[in-house]
């Protein structure tokens, strides 16, 4: 069973994310993450919170809004699958869309995905 998955919704959580400049940019996704330390104030719930974005380079509405379900599809895969104690307890994750995120096969999207997270270790492989 995964860790709690909650959702980033204010554009000033984006923006957190964003800033501390930790990305990891592969074909299917670009993944910006923000983890918090000892020093940081934590949410008050464990796990990890997800937002997704695309933007019009992506395509119109449809093609967006394709894009982010494949994201979020492949977010619940990845997390679903992998063991509570190998996922970071407290991060934010900013999963932006690129166009190949359309067309790319969806195994290949979720293997950019664990590659993007372990990366910026959010998951121990």
């Amino acid at each position: 069973m995964g860790a709690a998955l909650g959702r980033l919704r204010k554009r000033s959580e984006f923006l957190a994310v964003a800033a501390t400049n930790r990305r990891w940019t592969s074909p299917g996704v670009v993944l910006q993450a923000r983890k918090f330390s000892a020093d940081d104030a934590p949410p008050a719930e464990p796990g990890l919170r997800v937002g997704f974005t695309a933007t019009r380079k992506v395509g119109n509405a449809v093609a967006r809004n394709r894009a982010k379900r494949r994201l979020r599809a492949a977010v619940r895969d990845v997390i679903g699958q992998a063991p509570e104690a190998s996922l970071s307890p407290y991060a934010d994750l900013v999963l932006v869309a690129r166009q190949a995120t359309l067309d790319r096969p969806y195994d290949a999207l979720k293997t950019d995905l664990v590659t993007a997270m372990g990366r910026l270790g959010i998951i121990r492989q």
